[in-house]
């Protein structure tokens, strides 16, 4: 069987490998996106803390800048304001006034009016210039080494005259640095005096240095802190922050050591912002990232959905709809990977085509529904019994091809296998649910083919060919091709060349003499078979008109040798009217009592203007239409449809009698009886052969005759071929009786003569 399963497997593995890498590309590429978002969100918060952070230090050590400007400010007033003091104390020793000097008074008035922590007046050597107590005396040893640096420096650009001397600004220093382990801004500047404030110390009174100093830590820090919004600052030696505190480094102005640090809690907004955003983010996030797996979700279902449509599409296209095994299409391309193969490997192999027996009945009978049914009953059956590597396809209707891939034409398995399906095909199937049962078959024709076999079309004739044979052997049997049976089908090809040929002349209006000079393809005649009645078989009430072909070669032919091939031609029509014609024509000379019966292919019938052309042939051969009779069979009820039975109810009303032929052969159904207005029915030969020698035959035929009594329908029995047979059929009740027991087909001239000269007298009544 046509292993279709891992195929379809395998195409929906791979479409959904393309699928999934498609999804997961999407996926990995919407997760990029919100990580980049959130990304960006973070990346922004960081840049705004960091600027936010450089703006903060930025101010603080501006804000450290300014405090040493305004030092250096506050130095230059402490200076002048010493100046004027040493003048006022000067007026009031030269007045004899006695008390303590404004000069000492200084140190106080830099510390509560300025708020510098401490003051001292020194000389160039670094010596206290006033007399101070013990704490002063003490504290001014402590930070003497580190201010003596400046004092110094300020001395020496004071010897140089480097420094022009202005009135309102004096030679000053300005310096941060660590005093008394804290850092601090220190500031001297040189003053002048008119006496000596303490000769003991100072061998020059013109120069002295006043030297004051802050500390950044403490009042200064939280004035600091106030101004700049530094949240929490404080104070420490070394960078001891907290991971969420920031530490400005402040540095020595003379060496740029560190002295301390300011620390405190920044001022993020960033981190503000993203402590705002990231619950709205998490929450956009998540249902984004639910939007977004659901659009993937529903992509997925889609993307399934659009790759099984493309399979099925695939798969449609390249198989039957019905029963899902391959096409003629796919079947084709098969046979040429198979010949392929062949020609690689060597080897042989089989192709069998299979063609169903009565299924079109079935069909007729029963529906499209049931046929359906039936085909995908049959298709179970077959693959039940072929193998993996073997190519089962439909190529329509009821035709099936099979390719046995491997067989070996000498161990016959292939042939073996075909009669397992012919006996499997043969077996009742059961239809709609049980409550149909059909007996159908199959014929086979195969042929065997190899790599030095000819090309794909001729193999495929080979094997219509055998197929063919077998249907034309009696159907229900295999047929494998030979060289001779080439032959059978050109003399049927012959036949059918020689057929359109006879049927031409008709058309063209040539007479049978004409005819056949002007070709060697013969001509065909009509023949009568009379009806007798079974009240007095000994007369005549009509005649069934029969056609023969007269061939030169093949000599008299039966209509069972031409038929087939006039319709496999499509010339039933000419060859139905040709007949109706020249039956009609002979009819018309016989008496007015007797009826002419002439059968009616399914194809005339379906034919638009039969009716028409029916009448019109009967009016121009003279022939009341009320002394015809149409037989058509079960088959051709079963396949009319509504444009044909308007066509039989119009003959019917110019007074045409319509005939069931051959009722019980086919799939019969008492609904077509009632409905169609049939006029007679004609029992099967089959039937009436079993009379006198089957119990099965008198049933069956007293049934029919029953039932036709019911209905109020005339009876014709035909083949009555022994007296037995008609004494029951006119025991039965039969109306008519019809077979070489009584009459055989004569040619018509023959048929009229008899009829002038016989000593009988036609009876009415039929």
């Amino acid at each position: 069987m046509f292993a279709h399963r891992p195929l379809r497997r395998l195409a929906i593995r791979v479409s959904w490998t393309s699928s999934s890498s498609l999804l997961l590309l999407l996926a990995i590429s919407g997760l990029a996106i919100l990580a980049l978002v959130f990304l960006a969100t973070v990346w922004a918060g960081k840049e705004s803390d960091a600027a936010a952070l450089d703006r903060q230090r930025s101010l603080v050590n501006s804000r450290l800048q300014d405090q040493v400007r305004r030092v250096s400010q506050d130095i230059q007033l402490m200076g002048a304001g010493f100046t004027s003091l040493q003048v006022a104390d000067s007026a009031s020793a030269a007045a004899g006034r006695a008390g303590v000097s404004s000069t000492e008074a200084f140190g106080k008035i830099a510390t509560t009016v300025f708020g510098y922590n401490a003051a001292f007046l020194v000389t160039a050597h670094g010596e206290l210039a006033l007399q101070s107590d013990a704490e002063t005396a003490r504290r001014f040893r402590w930070v003497r080494p580190l201010l003596q640096p400046m004092i110094s420096d300020l001395e020496a650009t004071q010897s140089s005259g480097s420094h022009l001397s202005n009135d309102d600004e004096k030679p000053s220093r300005v310096e941060l640095m660590r005093l008394e382990g804290r850092p601090s801004i220190a500031g001297v500047i040189a003053v002048a005096g008119s006496a000596p404030v303490d000769g003991a110390k100072i061998s020059d009174a013109k120069r002295l240095y006043l030297v004051a100093f802050r500390f950044l830590d403490g009042a200064t820090l939280d004035m600091l802190s106030r101004e700049q919004g530094l949240a929490r600052a404080r104070y420490a030696r070394t960078a001891d922050q907290e991971h969420n505190e920031v530490a400005f480094q402040i540095e020595a102005t003379a060496t740029g050591e560190p002295i301390g640090f300011i620390i405190w809690t920044p001022d993020l907004p960033g981190s503000r912002v993203i402590g705002r955003l990231v619950p709205v983010l998490s929450v956009a996030g998540l249902v984004i990232a639910v939007l977004f797996f659901a659009l993937m979700a529903r992509l997925r279902l889609s993307l399934s959905r659009l790759s099984a449509s493309e399979y099925n599409a695939r798969h449609l296209s390249l198989h039957d709809v019905l029963t899902g095994l391959p096409n003629r299409a796919m079947f084709a391309t098969r046979f040429q990977q198979c010949l392929g193969d062949l020609k690689l490997s060597g080897g042989s192999a089989v192709l069998a085509l299979i063609d169903l027996d009565k299924f079109k009945d079935v069909n007729d009978s029963y529906g499209h529904p049931a046929g359906d049914e039936l085909l995908r009953g049959v298709v179970a059956r077959m693959n039940a019994l072929i193998g993996a590597s073997d190519t089962l396809a439909r190529l329509g209707g009821d035709e099936f091809a099979l390719i046995l891939a491997g067989a070996n034409e000498a161990d016959g398995g292939h042939i073996v296998l075909c009669n397992k399906i012919i006996e499997a095909l043969s077996k009742p199937f059961e239809l709609r649910g049980g409550d149909t049962t059909v007996r159908i078959g199959c014929s086979i024709g195969i042929v065997s083919f190899n790599k030095t076999s000819d090309g794909e079309s001729e193999i495929f004739r080979r094997a219509d060919v055998a197929l063919y044979e077998a249907k034309s052997s009696g159907r229900g049997c295999l047929k494998e091709y030979q060289a001779s049976l080439d032959h059978r089908v050109e003399a049927r090809e012959s036949l059918k060349k020689d057929l359109r040929l006879v049927l031409q002349d008709r058309e063209f209006g040539l007479d049978e003499t004409e005819a056949f000079h002007f070709h060697d393809a013969g001509h065909l005649e009509v023949f009568f078979q009379g009806v007798h009645p079974a009240s007095d078989w000994d007369r005549l009430t009509g005649a069934e008109a029969l056609v023969r072909w007269r061939h030169p070669v093949h000599g008299l032919l039966s209509p069972d040798r031409f038929i087939p091939i006039a319709e496999e031609a499509d010339m039933m029509d000419q060859l139905g009217e040709w007949v109706l014609r020249n039956a009609a024509l002979a009819a018309a000379s016989w008496p007015p009592e007797m009826l002419l019966a002439v059968n009616v292919s399914p194809s005339q019938l379906r034919h638009r203007g039969f009716d028409n052309r029916v009448l019109s042939v009967l009016s121009e051969a003279g022939l009341t239409p009320s002394r015809l009779e149409l037989e058509l069979t079960e088959a051709a009820f079963f396949d009319i449809d509504e444009q044909a039975q308007a066509t039989l109810g119009r003959l019917r009303d110019h007074g045409v009698q319509i005939v069931l032929d051959d009722f019980g052969t086919g799939f019969s159904s008492l609904s077509h009886l009632i409905h169609l207005n049939i006029d007679r029915i004609k029992i099967d030969r089959s039937f009436v052969s079993l009379l006198g020698t089957k119990a099965e035959g008198a049933a069956i035929v007293s049934a029919i005759l029953g039932l036709s009594r019911t209905l109020g329908k005339a009876t014709t029995a035909e083949g009555v071929e022994t007296e037995g047979q008609r004494d029951f059929l006119i025991a039965a009740g039969c109306h008519d009786l019809q077979g070489f027991l009584l009459s055989r087909p004569v040619p018509s001239v023959e048929f009229s003569a008899s009829i002038l000269l016989a000593d009988k007298k036609p009876v009415a009544g039929r």
